[in-house]
């Protein structure tokens, strides 16, 4: 960022034939100088050795600072209050311009005079252009940081599944690859993964962690946690802890005396609201972790639940060589398709339905005020043709609304002795889709139900534990696919927006370039801007005409035929046609 302010503001400085100048950025409370040019060395040395400072009322940058409006000084001798610019700077003549983001002050350029000679409205409307440069500038910054990030938390989700894909049944490396990502992205000092079971915690990963608390934790095993602690108030609650402080907890815990833990935060491990582990990452400073990145250790923490239940699922069906290779298949489809949904959710419902021993599947979405029928398996043709006519609707009528409207998991024995099932789906319905037990799996997307796994039996036979454990398996994956796809989608639409906001920057610069260089030469900066006005708006021609008397002239043209720029020259239009 500091090169482009550096060359913003010398741009300014130089074109408005001021001295020196001064940017500042401004955080809330305290204006940071961000850059200068030809500062006078006292005033240079004075403004480097204080660091971020609250301007003194009365001064330009308080003025800046209350009325967000830009403020020039003909002779800053003779204001009430002088500047340090103006004592140790020599400072007679100043501009001082806001830079505004949505209203809010996020810094200010000042340049100024060392004689008396006041600037013109022209030169301070140029000041207040390079300000907003300086701001889009900003903006584009952050939103490079953020897609950055977002990249960042894609690659680590991705090589979380990698390991899971490549480490079936063995999740050991999964938890380490796990923690060793969350303590990374969210910059946290170390990190400990626990597993929950019969009210015990079992510290199955480490990573960073301080010697004294590696060997605590090897000689105490499994351990039931003290009252107050973070991790009791997850084993109560099953809810996120996030302490600036762990002092301020009523209990310290291991992390806080054995490895200095200052800053923590705990995620739950839930399946099905059950607690089976936890992710905790710690600080060894005060600073507390943010919304993002508590979001970010829910997302891996949601991986290591399904890594769990994978791993459990692998072992009980390590002897059946069918259902292994029908889940191999799906997550190959998942990792070859990650962002072909379509094919992702074909795959899946085809291989739940035989995996589970279904005849049917179908993945229904919630949209809007119905469910849109995203994945099939099983059916016939003139089941879909009835269902396009008769979209299921949210409620207890069906096997997909119910899940929704509980977010749980419901089976339904015999559709036909159902009494709270729709009519249309158990009549008409029923006959084209031949269905009479339904299992219907939520998809669950940060506690919200966004659609169901449905599952059918064209015989009244209910699905098994170990069945309905499998098709939430089904369904958590589903889940993941969809929620890839919207990341890439919302990522796509973010660098378009980058590309386009990059785009008119460029050109801006590209005309103020112009501008600089050629100061004399009207024709050449008409000319561009026309030209980079007609490109960034995909327009084919482009004028300025100027008024000479009772008619407008064409100046500046882009994209006229010498026809008709002599037709122009030879017919002027008049004011008023």
């Amino acid at each position: 960022m500091e090169p482009v302010f550096q060359t913003i503001l010398e741009k300014a400085v130089r074109i408005c034939d001021a001295n020196f100048g001064i940017l500042f950025r401004f955080d809330g409370d305290n204006f940071h100088p961000a850059a200068q040019f030809n500062t006078p060395a006292a005033l240079l040395e004075v403004q480097t050795r204080r660091g971020p400072f609250k301007p003194t009322p009365g001064i330009s940058l308080d003025r800046v600072m209350r009325t967000k409006k830009a403020f020039h000084s003909a002779d800053m001798a003779a204001e009430p209050v002088l500047g340090l610019s103006t004592k140790l700077g020599g400072a007679r003549s100043q501009v001082a311009v806001p830079m505004l983001k949505d209203d809010a002050l996020i810094g200010a350029i000042l340049i100024y005079r060392q004689e008396v000679r006041p600037f013109t409205d022209k030169q301070i409307e140029l000041v207040k252009n390079f300000a907003a440069q300086a701001v889009i500038a900003i903006e584009n910054t952050r939103l490079l940081n953020e897609l950055r990030q977002s990249l960042e938390r894609q690659t680590a989700t991705a090589d979380v599944l990698r390991v899971i894909s490549s480490s079936p049944g063995d999740l050991e490396p999964v938890f380490q690859t796990m923690l060793a990502n969350a303590v990374r992205i969210c910059d946290a000092k170390f990190g400990v993964l626990y597993l929950y079971k019969d009210e015990l915690y079992d510290p199955v990963a480490l990573f960073g962690a301080p010697k004294a608390l590696t060997e605590h934790y090897e000689q105490r095993g499994p351990f039931r946690p003290a009252d107050g602690t973070s991790l009791d108030y997850v084993a109560k609650t099953k809810g996120v802890v996030n302490k600036a402080d762990a002092s301020a907890l009523a209990a310290p815990g291991a992390p806080v005396t054995f490895g200095s833990a200052k800053s923590l935060a705990c995620v739950p491990m839930l399946k099905d609201d059950l607690l089976i582990g936890a992710i905790t990452i710690y600080r060894q400073e005060v600073r507390p972790f943010t919304d993002k990145q508590i979001a970010l250790v829910q997302n891996f923490a949601a991986q290591a639940v399904i890594a769990i239940e994978n791993a459990r699922l692998l072992n009980e069906l390590r002897q059946s060589l069918q259902q292994q290779t029908a889940t191999a298949d799906v997550l190959k489809v998942i990792s070859r398709s990650t962002f072909d949904l379509k094919t992702v959710l074909n795959t899946l419902v085809e291989s739940a339905a035989r995996l589970c021993e279904a005849d049917m599947a179908s993945v229904p979405r919630v949209t809007g005020a119905m469910f849109d029928q995203v994945a099939s398996y099983g059916y016939s043709p003139q089941f879909h043709e009835f269902m396009q006519s008769n979209p299921i609707l949210p409620g207890r009528g069906s096997a997909s609304g119910r899940a929704v409207a509980e977010r749980k998991t419901i089976q339904i024995p015999d559709v036909l002795a159902d009494p709270e099932y729709d009519d249309r789906y158990r009549t008409e319905g029923q006959k084209f889709g031949g269905f009479r037990t339904l299992l219907g799996v939520p998809l669950l997307r940060e506690g919200a139900a966004i659609g169901a796994l449905v599952l059918g039996r064209s015989a009244p036979r209910p699905f098994t534990p170990q069945q309905i454990e499998l098709a939430t398996t089904f369904a958590d994956r589903a889940v993941i696919a969809i929620e890839n796809v919207r990341l890439f989608e919302a990522e796509q639409q973010r660098s378009r927006e980058l590309s386009e906001s990059l785009q008119q920057q460029t050109a801006t610069a590209d005309v103020l370039k112009i501008i600089s260089r050629s100061t004399f030469d009207l024709q050449i900066v008409l000319d561009t801007l026309v030209e980079s006005a007609a490109r960034l708006c995909e327009a084919e021609m482009a004028s300025i005409n100027r008024q000479f008397g009772e008619v407008y002239r064409q100046i500046a043209g882009y994209g006229f035929s010498r026809e008709f720029e002599k037709f122009m020259e030879e017919h002027p239009i008049r004011i008023g046609r």
